[in-house]
């Protein structure tokens, strides 16, 4: 799929403008490039994104070494796949951390049991993590439930990782339907004494920054719809 660079510099300069309307708080925009190739990481990186999001391993390993190939990205804008400031933010298998740690991973945002933690542990040592949460008591999304997150960020803690703050998915639907889970991800997050909260894509993430997001996760609103 062709990516229209000037497109998304626009589209990221009309997320960000609709961000600093709402909050003179500092919130970290990560590109969340899946189903796009390359090309969507570049433009992005290009256009100021903060952060690339990725949802699958390999997906994300192929984009790295396509990175470092592509001929149809120039030279001086060709991101070094080692440069970027890659975000893990699918359900992850304890099998693939070691796939991905090669890449330089600079959060991995979806820390919602202690095997897991205890992986990106052994395989990062130190590691910046969100404890991911299930505000939404949806069964298919991951996280942990929110009574098991104080204990889950004291055994990441435990293990040497950083853990930065907590990250959740909204539920499908209208935006406001999202507004009490981001809400308690807030309050969470603030009994914790953690700084960030991970919340908020292309369908509701102004919700998410009016309820104290530090981190929102923007896919469609960027590059479109995906093929």
């Amino acid at each position: 799929m062709t990516i229209d660079r000037a497109a998304v510099a626009r589209n990221i300069a009309v997320v960000r403008a609709s961000i600093d309307a709402r909050t003179d708080r500092p919130v970290r925009l990560v590109a969340v490039t899946k189903g796009f190739d390359e090309q969507a990481v570049a433009a992005a990186l290009a256009a100021g994104a903060d952060g690339i999001g990725e949802n699958y391993a390999q997906e994300m390993v192929a984009k790295a070494a396509a990175l470092e190939a592509s001929e149809r990205i120039p030279g001086p804008e060709r991101p070094s796949s080692e440069r970027i400031p890659w975000h893990f933010i699918g359900q992850l298998q304890r099998n693939k951390v070691k796939v991905i740690v090669p890449l330089g991973v600079v959060l991995w945002q979806t820390i919602d049991r202690l095997d897991l933690a205890r992986e990106v542990a052994r395989r990062q040592p130190g590691a910046p993590v969100l404890v991911q949460v299930n505000t939404t008591a949806e069964a298919q999304k991951g996280g942990c439930e929110p009574d098991e997150a104080p204990v889950l960020v004291a055994d990441c803690q435990g293990l040497g990782l950083s853990v930065a703050g907590l990250m959740t998915v909204g539920p499908a639907g209208p935006a406001e339907g999202a507004r009490a889970g981001f809400r308690l991800l807030r309050r969470m997050a603030d009994d914790l004494g953690l700084a960030d909260c991970s919340m908020g894509m292309s369908a509701d993430f102004e919700v998410a920054v009016d309820e104290g997001a530090t981190i929102v996760r923007i896919g469609s609103r960027l590059f479109g719809p995906r093929g």
